[in-house]
């Protein structure tokens, strides 16, 4: 029997990384999918229903959560440690006004089950992340004010369950998340778009932040896509970590970057200096999550990091033109 069959299915933040290949997935599934996003990207699947909307107005969520049977909250805030570290404002705030909003706006519409995203951010420094520990510490340094947003939404979620006896919100943390349609703005984006920009933009040197030390854990969109549709279907009431389980060194990902970058773009091109900046934070040693949960619901990634990356490129170049003209309307 397929659970989303005729469902109405409402995806905030539809047109982002995770939610653009989640969208196709439940259109696959032929559930009645309707985006709600403040972006407005010129692809929309045409058998969706498209709202542009800012979920800073609770009345915006009350609208769009009218009628829809199932939630997925995707909506948030992305962008790099330098803009986390400067404008951590920007990360905290909306995300608790989307998020808050959403999630009660959710429950006077009595929807039947909500999925709310959660972060990599919420967790203390620790060589691996288990999902019962986040409330035993406090979030990381390097991850205060994104860490806290997203934990007072998990803990509101929490307070349904104790006045309410509602436990038909769902808690998924993924890992560091990349792929087509991630944000590569060369100033505001992660590390894996940020390193694509600028070594397929002619970079050179290539100037990375810290030592290159610390090791972290990646996750395809795909991938987190399809496990969250797997969580959901399931009804898992603990939140639950998305993620590789695996650790890879910065210094090691900047070089398979500028590797499979160099062999399959750059023919003849010469070599890429790397220059690390000690000077600028490296972060956290590690951050590497269990998926001792997900392995009970037979989710694992599927996409391996050079594969992922690879995909990631391809991608980037198909819409190299139109990102740059996005970029340089921003600045």
């Amino acid at each position: 029997m397929n659970f989303y069959k005729g469902k109405r299915v409402l995806v905030t933040g539809g047109t982002g990384l995770i939610g653009t290949p989640l969208v196709k997935l439940l259109l696959e599934r032929k559930a009645k999918v309707t985006i709600a996003s403040l972006d407005s990207p010129k692809n929309i699947p045409k058998k969706c229903k498209f709202i542009k909307v800012d979920l800073r107005e609770f009345s915006n969520c009350i609208k769009v959560c009218n009628n829809q049977d199932y939630i997925f909250n995707l909506v948030g805030v992305k962008g790099s440690p330098k803009m986390a570290i400067q404008k951590p404002s920007s990360f905290m705030v909306p995300t608790i006004m989307f998020s808050t909003n959403m999630i009660e706006a959710a429950r006077l519409s009595k929807v039947k089950r909500f999925l709310f995203t959660s972060s990599i951010g919420v967790y203390a420094p620790k060589s691996i992340f288990l999902e019962d520990d986040v409330w035993k510490s406090f979030p990381s340094k390097n991850d205060r004010f994104a860490g806290w947003a997203k934990r007072i939404c998990e803990l509101q979620i929490e307070s349904y369950k104790v006045q309410y006896n509602l436990d038909n919100f769902l808690i998924v943390r993924p890992a560091n998340v990349y792929g087509p349609g991630d944000n590569f703005d060369p100033n505001n984006a992660m590390v894996i778009p940020s390193l694509i920009n600028r070594v397929l933009s002619g970079e050179n040197p290539l100037k990375v932040w810290g030592d290159g030390t610390a090791i972290r854990d990646f996750i395809y969109s795909e991938d987190v896509a399809e496990a969250m549709l797997k969580i959901f279907e399931k009804n898992y009431k603990k939140p639950i970590n998305i993620g590789s389980g695996k650790g890879i060194r910065i210094k090691d990902l900047v070089e398979t970057i500028v590797k499979i970058s160099q062999e399959e773009y750059f023919i003849n091109y010469k070599p890429i200096k790397i220059i690390w900046d000690k000077s600028k934070p490296t972060g956290d040693k590690f951050r590497v999550m269990s998926t001792s949960r997900a392995k009970l619901l037979n989710i694992k990634a599927r996409t391996n990091l050079s594969d992922g990356i690879r995909k990631t490129i391809q991608w980037f170049l198909k819409n190299k033109k139109d990102l740059n003209n996005r970029f340089n309307s921003f600045k």
